[in-house]
């Protein structure tokens, strides 16, 4: 079964987002509790013919070129509206349902649903995100704010510039 289908007509207005995206050394991670870092990533947006794009993205160390994150899931879209919801599993044993909405080339989502496996996870725990996707030219930038257990305001943990690589 081939997975890449036309796309769904209610994604036009999200149809820049599609194809991949790589970020080499211009990914910038901090946090208040830990030490600035520099990373690498992929993230891929492809069509499976419903209102919805797949999502995979996944980071590497920039110099020892180890896997560090990983993150897979659907962006959906709300037939004949500009809301949005990023439903996520991450590598670590947190799940995400972020919403919010899309207007012309920027979307802005902000957590509804955080939750985590009941053990193995290490703390501090995620309590809160947001998450911003903007298309400035040709580049794609992402930011990701949250607040955890141990820092209860948001604060900016990531932020990545991309460049198309395919559609």
């Amino acid at each position: 079964m081939d997975c890449n289908q036309p796309m769904h007509p209610a994604l036009k207005t999200l149809a820049w987002l599609e194809g991949t995206w790589r970020a080499e050394n211009t990914g910038e991670g901090k946090f208040p509790t830990i030490k600035a870092f520099k990373f690498c990533e992929e993230i891929s947006f492809s069509s499976i013919g419903q209102p919805m794009l797949n999502y995979v993205g996944q980071s590497w160390h920039s110099e020892k070129k180890k896997p560090m994150h990983r993150e897979v899931g659907f962006l959906k879209i709300i037939p004949g509206s500009n809301k949005v919801s990023l439903i996520l599993a991450h590598n670590f044993g947190l799940t995400t349902i972020e919403e919010g909405h899309v207007n012309d080339f920027e979307i802005t989502l902000k957590s509804t649903n955080v939750s985590r496996m009941s053990e193995g996870c290490k703390e501090p725990v995620v309590l809160k995100t947001e998450r911003e996707f903007r298309l400035v030219g040709s580049m794609l930038e992402q930011t990701i704010r949250m607040a955890t257990t141990n820092v209860g305001e948001i604060s900016e943990h990531i932020r990545t510039v991309y460049q198309k690589t395919e559609k």
